[in-house]
């Protein structure tokens, strides 16, 4: 039998370091996360503070930023290592997405140099964990609308308003919170640094998750909280600023989805090869080949564009409008991918002695957050036709 790697020939699109990488995030995250990840997702935790230096020790926290303690890796780079996390769950790939592409992301693109110094290197070594604040419960795909606010007293800025859904909120030791602000009679949405100790920050974990259950998540409250002039991000104006840092955690999921995919496949074809039915096994008939063939073009397809748009972030010239398309081909194509597996499976599919359930609930969510698939459908509709079908 040949591998899907083998079936795409993908592996020659690749340089010996990407390889070498790949397979070292692959045995890490075999041989360290999958052995607990099922008891994890039944027991909707994740051990972040145990795990996160050891993410840092491979350098795998903001591993696409240039110093400041970050690998500086490429890209592509960054989305292989997703994809091998993913391909354990996506709630593992969602903590490192959040630290490095949207916490450090926003800290290394708006911050101040002394910002970078004082948090970067330890958000990268994995000793202090970082989140991002910028979805409210009435405010998801519109993000701009947001009822948070930041008030000049004095020097000082008083933070109030709430954010909802947010990964590594209960455990973070800082978060990145977008706020809005009036400066010179204008409304401005700004970033700032608040510290987990700050008086009036409270943190509440949401439980009850059918979704991403080994991941943290929390709503953040933030009641008359008191911030030096020095906590703004000095760079970030506008919306602008937050959505740069979506788009980069947008790119992991093009590839990370691809993991999660690839394992529902990767252990269906096992189960499907061993598993006997009418006295031959259940991968002998025309069905499951045309089920099993359907599903690994569409994961060949993706991985193809993925690692295209890999490339092209390389060099940077890769657009939003291709990151949608890699991102919405990715997550609709592995959930579909999953519910398929699901069925060759049967009932075995349902349980957490095998993984594929637990894929296709994580990718609900994956479907969904940085940007709904019909968002981004919409992103590439304006893309095509010059017309904004957002209002």
């Amino acid at each position: 039998m040949v591998t899907l790697d083998e079936l795409f020939a993908t592996d020659a699109l690749l340089s010996a370091d990407e390889r070498e990488i790949r397979d070292t995030v692959a045995a890490f995250a075999t041989q360290r996360l999958r052995p607990h990840v099922a008891d994890w997702f039944e027991a909707g935790t994740f051990p972040a503070r145990d795990i996160a230096p050891e993410l840092g020790a491979l350098g795998l926290l903001g591993m696409h930023l240039d110093g400041y303690g970050c690998a500086g890796m490429s890209a592509t780079t960054y989305g292989l290592a997703c994809q091998e996390l993913e391909a354990v769950d996506s709630g593992i790939r969602s903590m490192i997405s959040v630290q490095g592409s949207l916490a450090m992301t926003a800290i290394h693109m708006f911050g101040s140099e002394q910002q970078k110094q004082q948090w970067l290197p330890e958000l990268a070594a994995g000793r202090m964990i970082g989140c991002f604040g910028l979805t409210e419960s009435d405010f998801g795909s519109n993000p701009g609308g947001m009822r948070t606010i930041a008030k000049r007293d004095g020097t000082d800025w008083v933070l109030t308003g709430s954010k909802m859904w947010i990964t590594n909120g209960s455990v973070a030791d800082v978060a990145v919170v977008w706020a809005q602000t009036e400066e010179s009679g204008k409304r401005v949405i700004r970033g700032f640094l608040v510290p987990s100790d700050t008086p009036g920050f409270t943190t509440q974990q949401m439980n009850r998750k059918l979704s991403l259950r080994a991941s943290i998540t929390a709503e953040l409250t933030f009641d008359g909280v008191r911030l030096p002039a020095d906590a703004v991000l000095p760079q970030s104006r506008g919306l602008s600023s937050p959505l740069a840092c979506l788009s980069e955690a947008r790119f992991g999921i093009v590839f990370g989805a691809l993991g999660a995919a690839r394992d529902c496949l990767a252990s269906t074809i096992d189960y499907a090869t061993t598993r006997e039915v009418f006295a031959k096994p259940l991968a002998a008939y025309q069905l499951t080949q045309a089920k099993l063939a359907d599903m690994a073009v569409e994961f060949g397809k993706g991985q193809l564009l993925a690692l295209h748009l890999g490339r092209l972030k390389d060099r940077g010239e890769i657009t939003p409008e291709q990151v949608s398309a890699g991102k919405l081909n990715s997550t609709r194509e592995a959930i579909a991918i999953a519910r398929q597996c699901r069925t060759i499976l049967g009932a075995n599919g349902i349980t957490l002695d095998y993984p594929v359930m637990r894929h296709a609930n994580n990718l609900e969510s994956v479907l969904t957050y940085e940007g709904t698939a019909e968002v981004h459908q919409l992103v590439l509709g304006r893309a095509l036709t010059d017309a904004n079908a957002f209002r």
